[in-house]
């Protein structure tokens, strides 16, 4: 298909088992997903959706259970490996730096191991770690530990970028510098799989993004996308003498403080339709606002789904 020889990530049927026998839990259950060349893509979803064990399949630490993975078109991130990594960057939860190292030394360890690497001094600038180049690892803070992670995992300028939860304990202004660094790397050309806790992350960065759930992929697409099958929200108060009966929108709650509150899946035709009626009887609709829903609603929804797991792969 010519979709898995132009994409850089190309996922289908993919699934992750974990243990034997009787005792086995399937992680991944059946996704696809594909990502362009250039394309930052996000990956969503609950503590155990199955984020981080995609990425390992994707970063070929572990061999999938059932399913295909190419990378750059046709390579296999196992059987290939020795010509994949020379071109990819992984960023892990976890860092595993020697802790007793600085953090100019451990830079300098890992550009020693990798191909074509910027000097230590500039990952460091970039990274934003320059003034801590010989503090300790283990006397970094939890968000200096991901700047440095991150650091080693750009080295190279890689082609394709695995990030998992690259900003977790960040401090608002290190997540916003970490935000610059990846889209600068995108816009240079650098393909980006993230996977994120954060949904403003994934709203500023992402150009697709995907939304796990118990192991397969609940929605994808754009956020807008994605958003659009989600109700938008009019709200208002309304006062005596006028009732809900009156309104011109079915489907209105009213709060004992008089606010009300319609949910609407045609955000535009229902807040002119309510206008129009305020302004023909003369009312006063306090504190109106019209609000289309949002990423974090979509994904709240998703999160509190009940379903029940679908058969096992064989």
């Amino acid at each position: 298909m010519p979709e898995i020889k132009e994409s850089h990530i190309y996922v289908e049927g993919l699934w992750r088992r974990y243990g034997t026998g009787a005792h086995t839990f399937d992680a991944v259950r059946g996704i696809t997903l594909t990502v362009m060349p250039g394309e930052l893509f996000a990956l969503l979803g609950t503590n155990g959706a199955g984020k981080t064990s995609t990425m390992e399949l994707l970063e070929g630490l572990a061999r999938p259970h059932k399913g295909a993975i190419r990378l750059f078109g046709t390579l296999d991130p196992l059987a290939d490996r020795p010509r994949i990594r020379p071109r990819t960057g992984v960023m892990l939860q976890e860092g595993g730096f020697i802790s007793h190292l600085t953090v100019k030394e451990t830079v300098d360890m890992w550009a020693d191991i990798t191909t074509r690497p910027h000097s230590t001094t500039q990952a460091l600038q970039t990274a934003g770690l320059a003034h801590r180049s010989d503090v300790a690892v283990k006397n970094l803070s939890g968000g200096e530990k991901r700047r440095l992670a991150l650091a080693t995992a750009t080295l190279s300028r890689p082609d394709i970028l695995f990030l998992d939860e690259p900003t977790t304990g960040m401090d608002a202004e290190g997540r916003h510098a970490t935000w610059q660094l990846i889209k600068d790397l995108n816009e240079q050309g650098t393909t980006v799989l993230l996977t994120t806790h954060y949904l403003e992350e994934a709203e500023s960065l992402a150009d697709h993004l995907a939304i796990m759930h118990r192991g397969q992929i609940a929605a994808a697409g754009t956020v807008s996308s994605i958003v659009a099958d989600h109700p938008s929200t009019l709200s208002f108060g309304l006062t005596a003498p006028h009732t809900l009966r009156d309104l011109p929108v079915d489907g209105a709650v009213q709060d004992a403080k008089g606010r009300v509150t319609i949910t609407t899946a045609n955000l535009q035709k229902d807040a002119a339709r309510l206008l129009a009626w305020a302004e023909e009887h003369d009312v006063a609709l306090e504190r109106f606002t019209a609000r289309p829903a949002s990423l974090e609603e979509a994904f709240i929804t998703i999160a509190n789904r009940d379903d029940q797991p679908q058969e096992t792969s064989s």
